[in-house]
C-alpha cells in the first residue's frame, strides 16, 4: 500500500462504516431509526397492518435492506467525494480551501443558502509550473470539447468538480440543482466537470447535463482526460486513482460484503 492510500481508503472506508448500523424510520421521524421490537410494537398497534402480518421480521428485514442499499451507495460516493478533494490537496499543492468551492444563494423572504460541490482546481493556486501547465492544457481542450466560446475560455479560472459513484435515478430535483450548479459555476468563471467514478448514469440525465454544458468524465480507464474520470486523475492530476482502488479491492470488498451482511440480518 502506498503511503497515501491509507488517508485516501480511511476517508471512504469510515464513510461507509455507518452503513451497518442503519435502521428505518418508517415514518417516525426518529434520527437512530427503529429497533425490531419498536418495528413490531408499531405495526401490530395499527390494526390494519396487523391483519396483514405486516409486523413480521421479513418486512423489517426488507425495509433495512432496501433503505441500507440505498445508504451504502450514498455513503460511498461522500468517502469518494472527500477523498477526491484530498487528492487534489496532495497532488495539485492545493490547499484545503482552494481545493473546495461554495457558492451562496439568495431567497426571497429566506435566509441565503451555501451551496457547494466536491472539489476546485484553480490555475492561480497551483504553484507548480509543470502542474499548473497540465491543467491549464487540459482546460483549454475541455473548454473545446464543450463548444465554449472563445470569451468564456478566456474567462475561466480554472474547474469545478461534482463527484459522483453514479447516478441510477431520473431525481428531477436533482438534475435541476446540478444545472443551477452549472450556471453559477460558469457566472464565477469555473467549469463545472462531473466526475462519475462508474459507468451507471442514465443516458437521458447524461445528455441534460451535457446541455448544461457540464464536461462529463465517466467511470472508464479507457479514453482520455476529456471523457474519462480515471484517465483525466493520472494525466491531469497526476495521481492513478484506478490503481488505488485496484489495489485496495480486497479491504473495500471485506468491508461491504460485512454491512451487507449486516443489513440483511432481522435485527
Amino acid at each position: 500500500m502506498l503511503a497515501a492510500d491509507k488517508k485516501y481508503l480511511k476517508l471512504i472506508t469510515d464513510a461507509v462504516a455507518v452503513c451497518a448500523n442503519y435502521r428505518p424510520k418508517f415514518g417516525q421521524g426518529r434520527k437512530a431509526g427503529l429497533t425490531l421490537a419498536e418495528f413490531q410494537e408499531l405495526y401490530e398497534s395499527d390494526e390494519f397492518y396487523s391483519w396483514f402480518g405486516l409486523s413480521s421480521p421479513l418486512m423489517y428485514a426488507a425495509h433495512k435492506a432496501a433503505g441500507g442499499m440505498t445508504s451504502v451507495y450514498r455513503q460511498i460516493g461522500i468517502g469518494c467525494q472527500w477523498g477526491f478533494a484530498e487528492v487534489l490537496q496532495d497532488h495539485l499543492g492545493l490547499a484545503a480551501e482552494a481545493a473546495t468551492w461554495s457558492y451562496t444563494v439568495k431567497s426571497r423572504g429566506k435566509k441565503p443558502r451555501r451551496l457547494s460541490l466536491d472539489g476546485r482546481i484553480q490555475l492561480d493556486q497551483i504553484s507548480d509550473a509543470t502542474a499548473k501547465q497540465r491543467v491549464q492544457k487540459w482546460l483549454d481542450a475541455a473548454c473545446k470539447e464543450i463548444g465554449l466560446p472563445n470569451p468564456t475560455r478566456q474567462s475561466l479560472q480554472g474547474s469545478v468538480f461534482e463527484v459522483r459513484q453514479g447516478y441510477k435515478s431520473k431525481d428531477s430535483k436533482r438534475q435541476n440543482a446540478d444545472v443551477a450548479n452549472a450556471s453559477n459555476a460558469y457566472a464565477h468563471q469555473y467549469l463545472p466537470v462531473v466526475v462519475l467514478l462508474s459507468s451507471q448514469i442514465d443516458g437521458d440525465v447524461a445528455d441534460r447535463y451535457q446541455r448544461a454544458r457540464w464536461l462529463m468524465l465517466r467511470g472508464t480507464t479507457k479514453g482520455t482526460s476529456l471523457d474519462s474520470a480515471y484517465v483525466f486523475t493520472k494525466q491531469v492530476v497526476g495521481y492513478d486513482l484506478a490503481a488505488f482502488f485496484q489495489r485496495n479491492s480486497t479491504e473495500l470488498k471485506e468491508q461491504i460484503e460485512g454491512v451487507l451482511q449486516k443489513l440483511l440480518h432481522e435485527d
